[in-house]
């Protein structure tokens, strides 16, 4: 191999990221590991660099829009290093006296980081965040269009680091623009690999022998119920559906209404901005008019998403995002799967049971483990929704995308990959979040013996069998 063999390349950038590790753990502290997260935060959170970020984002993958990768970045980022503030990283993390444990945080090593185009500024920062937060250092691999944001990103952490004496090679990239060979070459060699994006990219990374973190396909479906909010939910939904002109995993792709309130719902979805379209045929052929996705409606504006559909001279000018009835559910039936647009397959349900059921088919068949959402205002179906549905989430009377990645006005953690479980063919069930970012070694002390009598442990069963 030459010098300017890529895989040699990527080896070397490897190694120097890996030695910098080392120096970063010799010399490490939580003053230390919390700085260095502080300088990412600030380095994609300043307004100036975030507003220039978004810009170049928009226009170099062609995805999503200015204000809300504005937004995105601000509030993902604000949100992460609101939960990892007081959280001990470093050093003794715990010491129980009962159990004569004590628990000492140690890093991974080299995290390597797959990043989707979707978001080539907040995910790529999330992760790093996280990485430098536990004492690793990283190397990124972006997608083929979110290298120039990568790189104008990794500039301004560089600048950051700077300013605090640290080492530029904690945080690196694949070199030059990236190649599937590179990608699987990081995933080979890293400790971790952490996946964000195309299913492909997944199975990859659970099959290339590292420990892996990688994520489900998103396919969210909504239940709208007969005890809804029916104008708090569609302006919620609206919200949700055209953030970011639906990039998000977490926006909804399918809305199931229940009979009773149907007529009700969509004339209020239709103050927001919601329209229905009845020919489910002709909405399928414009999205997909040779069989792949048409890249004139993928995370567009609803004025070019409008023209790619041919609706021009059929909707309100108001218009924001479609709703397609449709009946369908599988591979036949496109509409039923991710669509990454400001569009959403639209199903009528005869009662609450039939949209939970139609709900378990549509996510059986894409986005198993991700997320469902419920707006309601009875808790039963609630729990019905969640033993019935391979799930690891059901967000209820939210905005989706907002809330499943976490939120200031709910519990989970902010992060921009959700773990699907072994619904999903995932490693975890929650949130990708800093402590899938940290191990730990424990030191293990004798303590007074705790061995029950066998008839602690049994005497209840004897009594209802015998021995």
């Amino acid at each position: 191999m030459t010098a300017l063999d890529p895989i040699a390349q990527l080896d070397a950038v490897i190694a120097r990221a890996r030695a910098a590790q080392v120096r970063y753990e010799a010399s490490g502290s939580q003053a230390l590991y919390d700085s260095a997260a502080k300088a990412v935060a600030w380095a994609i959170m300043e307004p100036t660099r975030n507003k220039a970020l978004a810009e170049l984002s928009v226009q170099t993958t062609g995805l999503g829009n200015v204000p809300d990768k504005i937004t995105k970045n601000h509030r993902k980022t604000l949100g992460l290093m609101r939960d990892i503030k007081d959280v001990p990283t470093y050093g003794v993390i715990s010491d129980d006296a009962e159990t004569g444990i004590t628990t000492i945080a140690r890093p991974i090593g080299l995290i390597g980081a797959v990043v989707p185009s979707t978001n080539p500024g907040a995910t790529p920062a999330n992760n790093i965040i996280n990485a430098l937060k536990c004492g690793n250092a990283i190397v990124l691999s972006p997608s083929p269009k979110g290298v120039p944001t990568m790189e104008r990103l990794l500039e301004h952490i560089y600048a950051e680091f700077d300013k605090i004496g640290l080492d530029r090679d904690l945080v690196m990239m694949v070199p030059g623009r990236g190649s599937k060979e590179q990608t699987q070459r990081l995933l080979e060699q890293a400790d971790l690999v952490v996946v964000t994006g195309s299913q492909n990219n997944v199975k990859r990374a659970y099959t290339c022998g590292t420990p892996a973190v990688a994520v489900g396909a998103g396919n969210v479906t909504v239940i709208v119920d007969e005890t809804a909010d029916l104008k708090a939910a569609a302006e919620k939904i609206k919200a949700s559906k055209t953030f970011d002109n639906a990039t998000s995993c977490s926006s909804e792709n399918s809305v199931v209404v229940v009979d009773a309130i149907y007529d009700a719902f969509v004339a209020e979805m239709a103050k927001t901005g919601g329209v229905v379209i009845k020919d489910e045929a002709r909405i399928v052929k414009a999205l997909w008019p040779d069989g792949h996705f048409n890249r004139e409606a993928i995370a567009q504006d609803a004025d070019k998403m409008i023209a790619a559909l041919n609706l021009g001279d059929e909707v309100p000018e108001n218009t924001e995002y479609v709703a397609v009835e449709t009946t369908g559910i599988g591979p036949d039936h496109p509409l039923s799967g991710e669509k990454l647009s400001r569009v959403l397959a639209f199903y009528r349900a005869s009662n609450f049971d039939d949209a939970v059921a139609t709900t378990r088919r549509i996510q059986l068949h894409m986005g198993a483990g991700h997320s469902v959402g419920l707006h309601s205002t009875d808790e039963a179906h609630a729990m019905q929704l969640a033993n019935a549905i391979p799930t690891c989430r059901v967000i209820i009377n939210q905005a989706h995308c907002f809330a499943t990645g976490g939120a200031f006005n709910n519990g989970m953690p902010f992060s921009l990959s959700m773990g699907c479980g072994s619904w999903g063919g995932n490693s975890i069930d929650d949130n990708l979040h800093w402590k899938h970012f940290l191990q730990t070694t424990k030191i293990v002390r004798e303590i007074p013996t705790r061995e029950p009598a066998l008839e602690e442990i049994f005497g209840d069963y004897w009594a209802e069998v015998g021995k």
